[in-house]
């Protein structure tokens, strides 16, 4: 009988996929609203082109995003006892790049298996990171969420790749005071060709191809490459929106409003882009109640292998935020 429910939500689950692939191809021959779209505080002075390549891609993109979702729906969440009552506290700390992915995915991987832990609670404090493995992490919370509740908090900071991943979780807890947003995408690309003309410096490349070299700071940057640019950064950013869109059960319009780029006290986004202002003890009362449990006991996951005990507590760069880019040489 079991099995005959599966295979009926399994149907449904391939015709929402079907409806969703073919309203979207649809919406964007009639508008292709993301070539139009550009935040009302950007001071770029580079036209968007997004050519039909690109909205390919974009589509492609958001299907596979789908199909990850609907892989992560199948999957059941078990119910919560008293034998499986321990929450895990997973820290995201600094800027996200591989070895944060590498540490992190793998110890979801393991929480996701180990049946004693009924919960995580992610603890993000971080501006952003690289694209790669801020969406890596992203997707393992995904699929740790269908089989366990997920809570996300910060004290300080989840801001561009950091609040990324927050979005993937069942509820977001954030201090009154702490930065949250940044919703969007940055490539930078520093020319120095005349810097190394001006100090005598000629560099001699071999390559392959044309654009084998293409970002190199000793040369500036193609029109062809300029647009190729602008279109990947346009599918990263179609993704990070319809991530929070998802998450935060907003329309992809309502997104939009806060994806300018900037962040803004929890306090004064409540109950759009964060679930509820509070500290961490918040945070893991708020778990408890997903759970159904009480006084659960709190474990910190430093790593896949090495974990400590809190006891049972009582009363207490692409996706990178602008400000935190290193300029400097």
């Amino acid at each position: 009988m079991k099995g005959d429910v599966w295979k009926y939500i399994t149907f449904i689950l391939v015709l929402v996929l079907g409806v969703f692939v073919m309203s979207t191809t649809l919406l964007y021959l009639q508008n292709q609203s993301l070539s139009n779209y550009v935040p009302t505080n950007a001071t770029c002075k580079t036209e968007v082109v997004v050519g039909n390549q690109t909205s390919e891609t974009a589509l492609n993109a958001r299907i596979a995003e789908l199909q990850s979702l609907l892989r992560a729906i199948e999957m059941e969440r078990k119910s919560v006892n008293a034998s499986n009552a321990t929450i895990a506290i997973v820290p995201i700390f600094g800027v996200i790049d591989d070895q944060t992915a590498l540490n992190t995915v793998t110890t979801l991987e393991k929480l996701v298996k180990n049946n004693s832990v009924g919960g995580v609670l992610l603890w993000i404090e971080s501006p952003g990171g690289d694209v790669g493995p801020v969406r890596e992490i992203y997707h393992e919370v995904m699929l740790l969420k269908a089989k366990k509740p997920v809570v996300a908090y910060t004290g300080g900071i989840a801001a561009s790749g950091g609040y990324y991943i927050a979005v993937g979780a069942d509820k977001i807890i954030a201090d009154p005071l702490a930065e949250v947003g940044s919703i969007g995408v940055i490539y930078v690309h520093f020319n120095l060709e005349k810097n190394y003309a001006s100090n005598g410096i000629e560099v001699t490349v071999f390559k392959t191809g044309p654009h084998k070299d293409m970002g190199a700071e000793w040369r500036g940057l193609t029109d062809y490459e300029r647009e190729k640019i602008w279109n990947m950064v346009n599918t990263d950013f179609q993704s990070f929106l319809d991530a929070v869109s998802i998450g935060r059960n907003m329309t992809i319009n309502e997104t939009k409003k806060y994806a300018t780029g900037e962040t803004w006290l929890a306090v004064e986004v409540n109950g759009t882009l964060i679930d509820e202002t509070g500290n961490l003890q918040t945070a893991i009362q708020e778990l408890e109640k997903l759970m159904g449990v009480e006084s659960a006991e709190v474990k910190v996951y430093n790593s896949a292998t090495q974990s400590y005990s809190l006891g049972v507590y009582g009363d207490k760069a692409l996706y990178l935020d602008p400000r935190y880019l290193k300029v400097g040489r």
